[in-house]
């Protein structure tokens, strides 16, 4: 389903519970002039649907112990099916990996992945990144500033 086949009162829903997920179907409802049961129905319809797909808190990385952010550009050796499945299972088992993105264009995959420290990056690429079978280049990038963080679509 597109976005399209939503009303406006869905899209306004979705806006505010991508702001907090923590609202009450009460405080939704009367922030969109609704009844309860009404908005109630209409968030498990969006759920069921997948237009909402989980519901998360979004952590204080620095203060989790997780203040280094690196975007590792990855660029495969070979491009046949087996390896790149090879390469998307084993990067599913790496903890630090917080995303992982398979790109067209120059790099095969990109890499978000947060640590405690340059060493522990070191160590990440060194013992677990680089035994993955088939990666030609690696090429990291460190945050130095997060200047804009969101999960919010606007539309």
């Amino acid at each position: 389903m597109a976005l399209d086949t939503l009303d406006e009162i869905d899209v306004a829903i979705l806006k505010l519970l991508q702001r907090d997920a923590k609202q009450t179907t009460k405080e939704i409802a009367a922030t969109l002039n609704l009844t309860v049961s009404p908005v109630y129905e209409r968030i498990r319809k969006l759920e069921a649907q997948g237009y909402i797909q989980k519901y998360v808190a979004i952590l204080d990385q620095k203060k989790i112990g997780r203040p280094i952010t690196a975007f590792c550009q990855v660029s495969m050796r070979y491009h046949n099916e087996a390896f790149i499945d090879n390469f998307v299972s084993e990067i599913q088992l790496l903890d630090e990996v917080q995303e992982c993105y398979h790109m067209a264009g120059q790099v095969d995959f990109l890499l978000k992945i947060n640590v405690k420290s340059l060493e522990d990056y070191h160590d990440f690429v060194r013992y677990k990144l680089s035994k993955i079978e088939n990666i030609g280049v690696l090429n990291s990038t460190f945050v130095l500033k997060n200047v804009k963080h969101t999960s919010e679509f606007h539309f």
